[in-house]
């Protein structure tokens, strides 16, 4: 059946408004991303639109050869490799048997972390704790005590509730145990809803700075958005630097702008490898309960 014109009426103008939408969401960025590229003069008077003007990679060249930004960005690169698998391998094994009807005390567990999702730990007592574990001033305080999202595991054991029965029950006839059902079967089954939380926890471990302010004394120990907060407050460490070398190239404004992107491109570049996985992961994961 052919479309009418109403739909192809509706199509049109829900492109055009999704187009326009995106296009508000992706200005700023984009502007940045000029900014980092145009001159210091232009960036203060406000000339740089979309497109950088009078074009320099004066601001990048020096973010390129900061040793301290870089040991924050492979010190983030750890945080979330690190912390997103075993993030999700927790959480994977606390889903697992909270999906099955076998375990008995399965809702009143249940129960229990749905309240955590209502009442948060205080902070006092939160940092008294990780201070007490031995975790203060350690990149392990960025990790640990987030291990386990309560709304990431409720999608995933939400997903694994869907499966059939008969998986089980076939897989335990031939002698598999719980642990080869859940790593041979469910989680080859599951790519799109661990993708999709996967990507949750990535972005979450990415974006650290809350316990990094809290836990995080040892500068060489920052992830790189306390170093970015560093070079947006801290401008007058910046600013002699232009003095020194004898050049202005580039300024604050310049540098600002190019560190931003530097910290926000690569998590945004794992976007495009999950997007397949991502909306149907999203669905999968909340149509039962």
């Amino acid at each position: 059946m052919k479309p009418t014109l109403g739909e192809k009426s509706f199509s049109v103008v829900n492109y055009a408004v999704l187009a326009v939408a995106s296009l508000t969401m992706l200005f700023p960025l984009i502007q940045m991303l000029a900014v980092s590229f145009s001159s210091p003069y232009a960036a203060d008077a406000k000339q740089v639109f979309i497109l950088p003007v009078e074009f320099t990679t004066a601001s990048w060249d020096f973010i390129l050869h900061k040793k301290d930004l870089w040991h924050s960005f492979w010190v983030t690169i750890f945080i979330s490799v690190v912390g997103t698998l075993l993030s999700m391998l927790f959480t994977v094994m606390t889903a697992y048997p909270l999906a099955q009807q076998a375990f008995l005390i399965r809702k009143q567990v249940m129960l229990l972390i749905v309240i955590t999702m209502i009442f948060n730990a205080p902070m006092i007592p939160f940092f008294l704790t990780v201070r007490e574990l031995g975790m203060l001033n350690s990149v392990w305080s960025l990790i640990i005590p987030g291990l386990i999202s309560t709304f990431n595991m409720i999608i995933i054991r939400t997903f694994f509730m869907g499966m059939p029965q008969e998986l089980d029950e076939s897989a335990k006839m031939d002698g598999c145990n719980d642990f080869r059902i859940l790593f041979q079967i469910y989680l080859p089954l599951s790519k799109p809803v661990l993708a999709t939380v996967s990507l949750f926890y990535a972005v979450g471990y990415w974006n650290t700075f809350q316990r990094a302010v809290m836990f995080i004394r040892d500068p060489n120990l920052w992830p790189l958005q306390m170093k970015l907060r560093e070079y947006l407050m801290n401008t007058e460490e910046i600013l002699p630097v232009n003095q020194m070398v004898g050049t202005f190239d580039f300024n604050a404004t310049t540098l600002k702008a190019a560190t931003i992107i530097f910290a926000t491109v690569p998590i945004l570049l794992v976007y495009p490898y999950l997007q397949k996985y991502f909306v149907k992961g999203a669905l999968l994961g909340s149509v039962k309960g």
